[in-house]
């Protein structure tokens, strides 16, 4: 005769867990509290005190875990502001899982039937903090066409693919951007002006795609939309491109509006649902 389950957890080989045993679980569930509410900040960092207030718990608690995340570069700690954010460790875990998921693959196809509408170069890049990168691309036809370099970072605010992310972002996390970073030219015609660089953003949300003609790299243009994680944080942006010669010739309307379609359909492959949806 077999008894019931009393509900008592029992390690794998069926024996009682140790003490040492519950105190690491319970270690790794508050650890994973912690990360989790990090991410989920509105803003791009937080502090101790808010942290605890969120999670019920005691601001030693979450000043230890915190301190062993910032030590395995996990988080990232800013003297100055006393506050925490995602280190270049969440970043390798994030980038991988989202590698898992193959957001690439995903995009792939929608990726080719813009080359194939156009006729010009089509672009996945994926958000990093404060810059961008170009993940993966589908080449031209065209004999003269555009080519982007895969892996480099760029900043969000030069460029159709990188006004798409920066516009995508909440108003503060904007805000902190502008704040923290220069607008540096990258080219002769790069947005330098602040209020200029606003007024570009929330022309890019009304119409749902950016326009880059030499912004960010001279004779190059662009046309780019966003492209959205499940919880509603922006993940990249989708783009096409060519010489400003060919998209500045009233294209870029009509490949804004397919490459708005793209990104969404992607967005919504990775869970986004969108108010409107």
């Amino acid at each position: 005769m077999t008894t019931g389950d009393t509900g008592r957890s029992s390690s794998a080989n069926g024996a009682a867990p140790s003490a040492e045993e519950g105190q690491t679980s319970s270690g790794i569930e508050r650890a994973l509290q912690v990360i989790f509410a990090v991410a989920a900040a509105k803003e791009p960092d937080i502090g101790v005190s808010e942290l605890a207030r969120t999670l019920g718990l005691s601001k030693a608690v979450v000043h230890r875990v915190v301190r062993t995340l910032v030590a395995a570069d996990f988080f990232s700690f800013d003297e100055r502001t006393r506050r925490y954010r995602l280190g270049p460790g969440a970043v390798s875990v994030g980038l991988a899982a989202m590698a898992q998921i193959e957001v690439p693959k995903i995009a792939q196809p929608y990726l080719e039937s813009l080359v194939a509408r156009t006729k010009e170069t089509a672009t996945l890049s994926v958000r990093y903090d404060t810059q961008r990168m170009y993940l993966t691309q589908v080449l031209s036809p065209q004999e003269i066409h555009m080519s982007v370099q895969l892996g480099r970072l760029y900043p969000l605010h030069a460029g159709g693919s990188s006004k798409a992310i920066l516009a995508a972002m909440g108003p503060d996390e904007i805000r902190a951007y502008l704040d923290s970073q220069e607008l540096v030219a990258l080219t002769s015609i790069t947005i330098q002006d602040r209020d200029r660089l606003l007024e570009e953003l929330e022309l890019t949300r009304r119409r749902g795609y950016s326009v880059s003609l030499g912004e960010r790299q001279q004779g190059a243009a662009s046309v780019a939309a966003p492209v959205f994680e499940a919880h509603g944080r922006v993940y990249g942006s989708i783009s096409v491109c060519g010489p400003v010669s060919r998209l500045s010739v009233g294209k870029t309307e009509e490949y804004g509006r397919l490459v708005h379609d793209a990104a969404a359909a992607v967005s919504r492959q990775l869970g986004y649902r969108s108010a409107d949806s």
